[in-house]
């Protein structure tokens, strides 16, 4: 029995983010190509978006505290100490099998909160490897199912048991910004680019936050970052396109459009976006013929687009105008 274990897919990213490594990427809400997959041991998972509505800050002021994140990679264990005949082991793997196979994602929380439970005070070199992913894993459900402050608990907890890993880390900061905290979040992809600088997932997620924070421009600087080092990551390819269009390079953003949805013609989000960007032109028609293709009814829903969504301002009001059926210039 193998004691490398494949990380938790947990969404489509789209996904948590995009993904395959028991990561989520923030508020991305179409399926895209995942990035290629670089670790397949515990807590060492690629990533796939997970959408993550931001909430309503002043429905929701968390009150936990976040310390500030440093990844240890060096204080990561040797798994090929641990003993492959131990029964306790061999049982730990089998649930977090059940785990990553489970059929709802409440049927996965109770699985995570077992493993949690049952393997805690257990006196073994792999309990920190398999109670501590339990815990990012139970984090990730619980993020599913928009319960962000335990979710942000159980990254903490992650955090502690395993200071090597970057994967609660990254995870915690999606849950920051659904909640509206894009400095907090910022800080934990920084954290996670210390030890990993390559990671693509990590970039993509600190351009998502600092867009948050309005600084639309830096935030394209971490989108094509995250594109250079990962050329297949859709969703940061998409990501760079609607910040571009929103810091004035319009002509480059629709050319960015236009070739993403060579790839992927059902990709939503995109064909959203040049449906919008084409009425802000006055190209009618064209606006039109990419819009009848767009069958996401989110589109329609303007407080969804800006606030869970969250796309660039300038291109919100473009697709707004072209909803209303008026020019960009009367609807501003």
């Amino acid at each position: 029995m193998s004691l490398c274990l494949q990380n938790h897919k947990v969404l489509p990213i789209g996904q948590i983010h995009h993904q395959a490594r028991g990561r989520l990427t923030c508020n991305r809400p179409v399926a895209v190509t995942a990035v290629p997959d670089r670790r397949t041991c515990l807590l060492s998972v690629f990533s796939v978006p997970l959408v993550l509505p931001v909430k309503d800050k002043t429905a929701i002021a968390s009150e936990i505290i976040i310390s500030p994140a440093v990844v240890k990679l060096e204080l990561a264990p040797d798994q090929s100490k641990y003993d492959p005949g131990d029964a306790k082991l061999r049982q730990a793997l089998e649930m977090l099998q059940q785990g990553l196979n489970a059929g709802d994602v409440q049927l996965e929380e109770a699985t995570w909160t077992k493993i949690i439970n049952q393997y805690s005070s257990v006196d073994a070199p792999w309990v920190p490897d398999v109670v501590g992913r339990a815990y990012g894993n139970r984090g990730n459900a619980r993020s599913r199912q928009g319960r962000l402050e335990e979710a942000l608990l159980d990254y903490n907890k992650a955090m502690e048991i395993c200071p090597w890993s970057v994967d609660p880390v990254l995870n915690r900061g999606v849950a920051l910004e659904a909640l509206g905290r894009f400095e907090e979040a910022v800080s934990d992809y920084r954290a996670v680019l210390a030890a990993e600088p390559e990671d693509p997932a990590a970039w993509n997620n600190l351009g998502n936050a600092t867009a948050g924070l309005g600084s639309w421009e830096e935030a394209a600087g971490y989108f094509r970052k995250a594109t250079l080092i990962a050329p297949g990551f859709s969703f940061a390819a998409a990501n760079y396109a609607l910040a571009m269009y929103q810091i004035g390079k319009r002509n480059e953003a629709v050319k960015a459009f236009r070739s993403l949805l060579r790839k992927y013609p059902e990709f939503a989000d995109v064909r959203a976006a040049l449906a919008a960007a084409l009425w802000a032109d006055g190209l009618e028609d064209q606006a039109e013929n990419a819009w009848s293709r767009v069958e996401d009814i989110r589109y329609k829903d303007r407080k969804w687009l800006r606030t869970n969504r969250r796309w660039p301002p300038k291109l919100a009001d473009a697709l707004e105008a072209f909803l209303d059926v008026k020019s960009v210039a009367q609807s501003s």
